[in-house]
């Protein structure tokens, strides 16, 4: 969809409201994180039932003031966006939308006062407001290192579950009803709780032989328990040194400074403007100067 034209006032208000780069954008950033945050603490305030008894309509107020002003900000990003069908259906503008609606919605129907939880979703937001591009490319990197090892994953899983339904149904022969493993699916519980070290405790074996079955699962569990994150790690390793392997062929060396021009993309040398080889290949042979 291509961008429809802007007045110079929503281009103003989309410096201000998209942008960091003016000193107003920077304040509207800062100011917007306070609110979010403000936002957020009354919610999780709100959760508390000793405070809800004495602050409730307190909590209310400032709920709506912070909702109106929500409203406003979110009606001004639509308003000045150049594509606005793109912002609406973006991540960030339907999280924006899901944070707004609750509030809305339990004036409508009192049975939706559940939902208000969906509120701490503005905290997403606040990932938007810093532009943390950094830690957005290490989550990036993190989700593609998953992408990756999902196989390896989905069979470490099954393994675990193959496991735990052994376990399971061992201790359902050994111990019995009589001992709170009243049936297989309860004593497959007990076993991924012991197998992943949680150990509740709600159910627990009495017999020797139902405590030698579930030492053998305790010590298969601390001895499993790291392959997901052994494989993840490997992955993101590999991706990491395959990103420095490129980054050392597509750095080039001035033919007249020797300074290293990380840029794949620049033609000539930032420190002496001397013309750069081009990337995996050797200089070319400078040529004589003829004045």
């Amino acid at each position: 969809m291509a961008h429809r034209e802007q007045t110079p006032l929503q281009q103003k208000f989309y410096q201000v409201i998209f942008g960091t780069e003016t000193s107003q954008g920077k304040w509207f950033d800062l100011c917007l994180i306070a609110i979010i945050l403000a936002s957020v603490v009354v919610i999780m305030l709100d959760s508390i039932a000793s405070l809800d008894v004495k602050y409730g309509h307190l909590f209310l107020y400032l709920e709506w003031v912070f909702t109106i002003m929500f409203t406003l900000e979110y009606g001004a990003r639509i308003w000045c966006a150049p594509n606005r069908k793109a912002y609406i259906f973006s991540l960030y503008g339907v999280v924006d939308l899901l944070a707004l609606l609750p509030t809305y919605l339990s004036l409508l129907v009192p049975q939706t006062a559940p939902l208000l939880i969906i509120r701490l979703l503005r905290i997403l937001r606040i990932f938007r407001v810093l532009r943390l591009l950094t830690l957005l490319s290490e989550a990036n990197e993190l989700a593609g290192a998953l992408q990756r090892s999902g196989r390896k994953i989905f069979v470490f899983f099954s393994l675990v579950i193959i496991l735990a339904t052994i376990f399971g149904c061992l201790l359902y022969v050994i111990e019995g009803p009589g001992n709170g493993f009243d049936d297989i699916p309860t004593s497959v519980y007990w076993a991924i709780v012991t197998i992943t070290t949680v150990g509740y405790g709600d159910v627990t074996p009495m017999t020797t032989a139902g405590r030698a079955v579930s030492a053998v699962g305790m010590l298969v569990g601390y001895a499993i328990i790291a392959v997901p994150t052994g494989i993840i790690t490997a992955e993101m390793t590999g991706a990491q040194r395959i990103r420095k392997m490129r980054a050392v062929l597509e750095s080039r060396n001035c033919t007249n400074c020797a300074a290293v021009e990380p840029d794949a993309h620049a033609h000539y040398c930032r420190f002496c403007g001397t013309g750069l080889p081009r990337p995996g290949h050797a200089p070319e042979p400078e040529s004589d100067m003829i004045d």
